[in-house]
This record gives C-alpha cells, structure tokens and sequence, in this order.
C-alpha cells in the first residue's frame, strides 16, 4: 500500500490558513483577557496571555491535523483520505479497528452483533444491510472515511467521504490485516504490539495442540444445510483460520488442494467420507454429537466414531476476523486438548 505526505503546495495553502487561524483566535483571546482583567484581578496578566498561546496552539494543530491528508492505492486507483480519521463508517474489518482501539461511527447491523465484539459497538449507529449499505444512514453520520468489503454502492459513496474497498479474501491472514490497517490509520505501532501479543498466545496454542494431537492428523471444517454439506478452506471462516492457518493443520489430502484454492465446496451428503478427516470442526444451529451418531452416513465416520467432532453456533463460528480468529484458536484448542486426554 502506497501512502505519501501531501504535495507541497496544498502544504503552502494550509500552513496559510493555519497561520490566519491562529492570528484571529490570538485576537479574540487576546480581546477576552482585556475585558476580564478589567473586571476583575483574579489573575495576572502573564498568565492569562500564557493560557491563550495555548489554546491558539491547540487550536491551529487541531487544524493542521484535521486537513492532513495521505494518498492511498486501492482498487479504485488512489484516493486522498484524512491522515488521522475521526468518523469511520466500516461496513466490514471491525475486528482489525477495535484491535487497535478505532471504534467506527457506523457499520451494518449484523457485524455489530459479532459475538467477539458486540460489546464494543454498543453505541456505533446502524448503516444498514450488510453488503448493501444505506446512502442515506452513512450521510447523517458525515463520516471522513468509509471503509468497505465490496463494491455495492460505491459511487454514491465516495461523494460523501473517501471511500476504501478492500475485496473478501484479499487480505489472507490476521497479520495481513492488521499491519494493513496499521499503516492506512497511522497506527503502525499499535498493530506491531498487538500482533506480538497474537502471535505469543498462538504459539502457546499451537504448541499444546501438537502436544496432543498426531501431526499427521487431518482435520475439516464443515457447515450443516441438512440435505448438503458446506466445506470450507483456510480464508472462509467456520474455524478454517484457527485450525488450518494459525495451528497449521492439514486438510485431508485427497481435497486438500481445491479447498485451499476454491475456499469452500457444496458436497452432498453421500459425499461426506471423502471430505472428512480425522477431525471435524462442524457448524451447526441444529445438530448434536448425539444426532450425527443416529444418522447412518455420520455415524459411519471415524471423527464420529471416535468423538472428534466439535460442533458450534453460527454466531461463534462465522466470524474471521482478528479478534475472532484469536478466541477460535483458543477455544480449539481447549477442545482439541480436553479430548486427548480422554
């Protein structure tokens, strides 16, 4: 990503304008003093003139840094955004955001109710239907930055505030993401850190996990739509981060190849023996270990056979987000160790 300073000219009008700001409030400020001092000897003067330099100062850099701008490549060719956002409307990446301490101004409904983060959004206004965002809701919240995950009404969009598409799937691992959005929000530093503390509890993870797992064990990550199946690779969620990327297991090798390009599959039912491996991270709002055991096609695999089936909600399993992936991994890692022990 390509991020440069301002042109030197847009600089030169500016640092005028920032220059004519602080002469106009040092005139006011200076007004003020006089009639205060005339009033009333609750202060000596050098005092007063020491408290408004410093309002003018805060004043003109609260300016100066409002109307900083960095240019940005993205799929749109570049685009000029603030240096330092203060309004972001996020249809999408709210994960990434509040890792490094961004609450957005607005974002779709649905991603306000992660259930990694929900609690974070409580006061984050609604701009509508995930992946077709209302105009009219992300006008009245005159954002200075509108970030998104498609393309779905762009045009409309970027009159309002420059606006940043960054295609599903293209940025391929949390650390992608987060030192992405630490260099478009200026907070590299913040993205370095976090992403430390990530990787030290990761390996922590990956680390028990091998402890108690056969490396050559293979795993699928699997969703239930009762008469098909969904099987899904390493950037589609479902636990497909946690299990493929940050513990780096492996998918059962006949399909191995084509889930990791494709990112997912509709299979039927009859079909469920090639797709399985020794594991199976099944997402389901219905089914039970008890239910899979009853039927006749789940009940003939050996990740059901021997218990290595961890079945869980659509709320915990859809996200893949950085804060998601992080509480994923964990939370199978749990599993997968309270399992071997048994």
């Amino acid at each position: 990503m390509n991020i440069s300073l301002p042109r030197q000219k847009r600089a030169r009008h500016r640092f005028v304008a920032g220059f004519l700001l602080l002469l106009i409030l040092s005139m006011l400020s200076a007004c003020g003093a006089q009639e205060a001092a005339t009033s009333s000897n609750v202060a000596p003067a050098s005092a007063k003139e020491e408290s408004t330099a410093v309002q003018s100062r805060d004043a003109s850099n609260a300016a100066a840094d409002s109307s900083e701008v960095r240019t940005i490549s993205t799929i749109h060719g570049d685009i000029e955004i603030p240096a330092h956002p203060k309004r972001i409307v996020a249809e999408e990446y709210l994960g990434s955001l509040i890792a490094l301490d961004v609450i957005p101004v607005g974002a779709p409904g649905l991603t306000t109710q992660n259930y990694y983060f929900k609690e974070a959004l409580t006061d984050v206004a609604d701009t509508g239907t995930y992946g077709k965002p209302s105009v009219e809701n992300i006008l009245a919240l005159n954002p200075d930055l509108i970030i998104m995950g498609n393309g779905e009404n762009y045009e409309l969009l970027s009159k309002i505030a420059p606006t940043i598409v960054i295609p599903y799937g293209e940025l391929k691992n949390v650390q992608e993401e987060l030192t992405y959005f630490g260099k478009l929000l200026g907070k590299d530093t913040e993205a370095k850190a976090w992403l430390e503390q990530y990787d030290q509890r990761i390996a922590a993870a990956k680390k028990k996990v091998d402890a108690a797992i056969p490396a050559d064990a293979s795993f699928s990550i699997m969703e239930d739509g009762e008469k098909k199946i969904w099987v899904y690779g390493d950037n589609f969620g479902r636990g497909g981060q946690p299990i493929y990327q940050a513990l780096g297991r492996k998918a059962p090798t006949p399909i191995a190849d084509e889930l990791m390009e494709k990112k997912w599959a509709e299979i039927s039912l009859e079909l469920l023996d090639t797709y399985a491996g020794d594991y199976i991270v099944l997402t389901s709002n219905r089914l039970k270990i008890e239910d899979l055991k009853s039927d006749p096609i789940w009940a003939s695999l050996p990740a059901v056979q021997n218990n290595h089936v961890y079945i869980w909600p659509e709320e915990r399993s859809w996200y893949y987000d950085p804060l998601a992936v992080l509480a994923q991994t964990e939370e199978l890692t749990t599993w997968l160790a309270d399992n071997a022990s048994q």
